[in-house]
């Protein structure tokens, strides 16, 4: 028999693009048989085994490498093969394998410590990848161009541009610099580093004069990188008008530049130029095309490139999906899904995270249901991302019970877990449960960061506690967690709950406070009835070079509102004329509300027709109004006496709009009939109501019942508002006088003592009059301030000629004390509003105006007398009480008697 040298056939003739991890097996039976062949030379069996390791990347045949590996020990490794084999490693995804085949190495050459290096940058270990360059230049390892694209990328993803601008210098002195890739990394580099101008140098000067397309892939890519994708865009036309050949590359970097739906024709530019050149079937371009277009909001053209694609990835699969998400295209995400499960690629992590997604935003509780069941299905649900992401999607579906088992079912929690969990109970308002959990991290010692603490501190303002907030206050202290947006937070938190003192001490607190700081402390100030603080508050932020955003424009209204303070709201108006901001919307709103609270019914309605005006130009435009545009019409029609313009735009709310009323629209319109005296029409229109009727709407119902004197109505409503609202110290004490006015005194003793079971107290009557740009305050029987001798004795005597040349005489029937008749006349006299108006006498010239406002509802016999007030002193009087504005002119009342 012959002996002849066995052929490895099967490793020469098995193609990478036919191989599979099944046909490796006859390739190492013929190794097997060329091993064990006497005449098989080493260079032989070297070649053999190299080209096999090739054949594992191919496949990515880890264990197969692996065995190889074992084979290769048992002989000698030389360095060539053991840089092979880390090769292997390195593209199977094994690091610590390929970091021990290189440690283990007796013999390394420049290929060796390049391919470590590569290794450690594609497993995006780049701190090892530098330290090993260091290591290189420290034992004088000689160098070659490949050293370079890898550090120097290691540099670009760090930032380290000091590092890579001194190993640029090295790559010039080894006389490397002019070399095409190396000047391709160098110009990575630099972009990632936002160097743009070096980037720039090396491309200008350089690369221009070899027409390198990578070169030019290189320096878009930077741009878009440092987001100048205007220039990226005008650098690839550039790179088309010199006859630059394109490459996938190329079309992909370009396409992430088109960022801006003001882009798209641009966007669509390249679109065209992929087609020309034939690259428009490649999936990396084709996928590029589908983020482009999702990201210009035009979903169409992006499905329609996705329809069109011969091959798709997952890439593409997951593209798609998240661009229907981003645009609110819940619905059809779902259906790409479906289709998706019955593709060649079933959905994986990152598709299950689009749909949780899109069903917790679009709070489809079914949806996410689904996508829920298929992760358990496929396994996927124990992933900590996706495990996550459905606490937030059930949260967000109101869905409390499923969110609680999600959270139970994780294996691992990360921060990210504990964090979104507790913000679920905050949002569903289960407080006790958030702050609970919280608990539990503590006791873990768990890091906690702001996003959580925000949570925290929201379910403490649901609990009302006060003592929750200031615990949780001095743990942020404590831990040093107190970034801008966190004090921010714990200052509008101490004002919900109506801890003013507090709130100011956070604010003073914040050394650099940014518009949500102040805005803050002003809504805060506002809410707690302090509108003289608020306003204080608003002249000094003008003050600074924050400029006022639109909530701090309608907390300064608002409080220029409660304070009837006319001069101080034409102020704040010119301010916005001269700051350009658009008189609109809640802003417009705002302005219409303090010009008819400080009682110029001409500003109010001239704002109401500009309100009137922005709501046509919006329907001329298609803007579609929400619940809160119709909100400020309302309002509007009810304060300025429109009634059938109120009730035309209720109704182009409803049916129009088919936007369902809050019960704040409800309380509105009820409002605006009973002005009218419409009041069998107004409570018919509360009877119809499909929602449960709020105290307010009882409360204006009732109201206009005692001013018209419907007693059997007025009963009705009274029974109701004390069912509806038990917390609300002015509607007993609005009961408790309409019940007095009657003599009903058993009646009033009754509505104290439940108001006193309740722990409730009447609010004592202020009113504020402005005089010199200073508001003065005044109690019921106040004699604190400085003129108050002064302020009695002009007061006596106003009243005494009120009643010679008008006829006033003290109503004592609306002094809701069972006193004594002359006791009831002085409680009358000294009125806060009588105390401001005696002030206001005092110190103003004869003839002008007077502006009082009032906390509580002025009542009947003040009413009165402001009205002969106004004809015998020859004056306009405008109060502002707590119900609404009343301006007084010649004997007469703007509000009909009707408040």
């Amino acid at each position: 028999m012959s002996t002849s040298i066995v052929t490895p056939l099967p490793l020469k003739s098995i193609s990478v693009n036919t191989l599979n991890k099944g046909t490796l097996n006859p390739a190492f039976q013929s190794l097997t048989l060329l091993s064990t062949h006497p005449l098989a030379t080493p260079s032989r069996l070297e070649h053999a085994h190299s080209l096999l390791l090739d054949l594992c990347v191919a496949v990515k045949a880890l264990p197969q490498g692996q065995q190889l590996h074992a084979r290769l020990l048992k002989s000698h490794l030389s360095a060539f093969l053991a840089t092979k084999l880390l090769h292997m490693y390195e593209k199977c995804g094994s690091l610590k394998d390929a970091v021990k085949v290189f440690d283990e190495m007796t013999e390394r050459t420049i290929f060796t410590w390049n391919a470590m290096m590569g290794a450690f940058v594609s497993s995006g270990k780049y701190l090892e990848a530098i330290e090993l360059y260091k290591e290189m230049r420290v034992l004088g390892v000689a160098i070659d161009a490949c050293t370079f694209p890898s550090v120097l990328k290691a540099c670009g993803a760090l930032g380290e541009s000091r590092l890579g601008a001194e190993i640029h210098g090295v790559a010039v002195k080894c006389g490397f610099g002019e070399f095409v890739f190396v000047c391709n990394a160098l110009i990575a580099m630099y972009g990632k580093c936002g160097d743009l101008g070096g980037a720039r140098v090396l491309f200008d000067g350089i690369m221009m004069e070899k027409e390198d397309t990578v070169s030019w892939n290189s320096i878009i890519s930077a741009h878009v990188t440092e987001g100048k994708c205007l220039e990226a865009l005008s650098l690839f036309r550039r790179m088309q008008e010199v006859g630059v050949a394109s490459n996938t590359y190329t079309f992909v970097a370009a396409l992430q530049g088109v960022e801006d739906p003001s882009f798209v024709k641009l966007g669509m530019g390249i679109h065209g130029a992929a087609l020309k050149s034939n690259h428009f079937a490649d999936v990396y371009v084709a996928n590029a095309l589908i983020a482009m277009y999702a990201k210009c909001g035009r979903m169409e053209d992006a499905e329609r490139v996705f329809a069109s694609m011969l091959c798709r990835d997952y890439v593409s699969w997951n593209t798609l999906l998240s661009g229907l998400v981003q645009n609110e295209l819940y619905r059809d995400a779902l259906n790409y899904f479906r289709d998706m499960q019955n593709s060649a690629q079933k959905p994986d992590q990152v598709s299950v995270l689009n749909l949780i997604a899109a069903s917790g935003r679009s709070g489809n509780l079914l949806n996410g249901k689904e996508v829920h069941a298929y992760a358990i299905r496929n396994g996927l649900d124990s992933n900590m991302q996706i495990g996550n992401t459905l606490i937030d999607m059930y949260a967000k579906c109101c869905c409390v019970k499923h969110m609680g088992y999600a959270f139970e079912c994780m294996h691992e929690k990360d921060l990210i877990s504990w964090t979104t969990i507790i913000a679920g109970y905050a949002q569903n308002e289960c407080h006790l449960e958030a702050i609970n959990l919280f608990r539990k991290v503590q006791v873990k010692g768990m890091d906690v960061d702001p996003m959580m603490i925000g949570s925290v501190l929201r379910a403490c303002s649901g609990l009302k506690s006060r003592n929750f907030i200031r615990e949780i206050h001095g743990y942020v202290f404590k831990r040093d967690l107190a970034d801008i947006m966190l004090q921010n937070a714990i200052v509008n938190v101490y004002g919900e709950v109506g801890h003013r003192d507090y709130a100011r001490r956070a604010f003073e607190s914040i050394r650099s406070k940014d518009i949500v700081s102040w805005t803050s402390m002003i809504t805060c100030c506002v809410h707690n009835g302090l509108p003289v603080e608020a306003l204080e508050l608003f002249y000094s932020l003008k003050q600074t070079n924050i400029q006022p955003d639109s909530i701090a424009i309608i907390s300064a209204l608002s409080a220029t509102a409660n304070l009837s303070s006319l001069k101080k709201g034409k102020e704040i108006h010119g301010f916005l004329i001269r700051k350009g901001f658009f008189l609109e919307g809640p802003i417009a709103s705002s302005l219409v509300d303090m010009y008819a609270c400080c009682g110029t019914v001409e500003n109010s309605r001239k704002m109401f027709h500009s309100a009137i005006a922005l709501f046509k130009k919006m329907t001329d435009e298609n803007v579609i109004p929400d619940h809160i545009t119709f909100l400020a019409l309302l309002y509007a029609c009810s304060h300025s006496g429109l009634m059938v313009e109120g009730k035309r735009f209720f109704e182009i709310m409803k049916y129009g709009y088919q936007l369902e009323p809050w019960p704040e629209h409800y309380a509105c319109m009820v409002d605006l009939l009973s002005r009218s005296n419409s009041l069998e029409e107004a409570y018919q229109f509360v009877r119809s109501m499909p929602i449960k009727p709020s105290s307010e709407v009882w409360c204006a119902l009732l109201g206009a019942c005692h001013i018209h004197s419907n007693k059997e109505l007025g009963e009705l409503a009274a029974k109701e508002l004390l069912q509806s609202d038990t917390k609300n110290s002015g509607k007993y004490a609005l009961i408790s006088n309409i019940f007095a006015a009657d003599g009903r005194w058993n009646d009033v003793e009754e509505v104290r003592l439940r108001m006193k079971g309740n722990g409730l107290k009447k609010n004592p009557g202020c009113s504020w009059i402005e005089v010199d740009n200073k508001i003065h305050t005044f109690m019921a029987r106040d004699k604190s301030h400085p003129q108050t001798d002064d302020i009695y004795l002009k007061l006596a005597q106003f009243t005494k000629l009120l009643g010679k040349k008008g006829g006033y005489i003290a109503q004592t029937k609306f002094v809701f004390h069972n006193v004594s008749e002359e006791e009831k006349t002085q409680m009358l006299y000294r009125h806060s509003e009588r105390l401001a108006l005696g002030y206001g006498l005092l110190v103003t010239p004869k003839g002008t105006s007077i502006r009082i406002t009032k906390n509580l509802r002025i009542c009947d016999d003040c009413h009165t007398f402001f009205k002969i007030a106004s004809e015998v002193s020859q004056r306009a009087l405008v109060v502002r009480d707590a119900n609404r504005f009343h301006h007084f002119e010649r004997g007469l009342c703007s509000c009909g008697d009707f408040w």
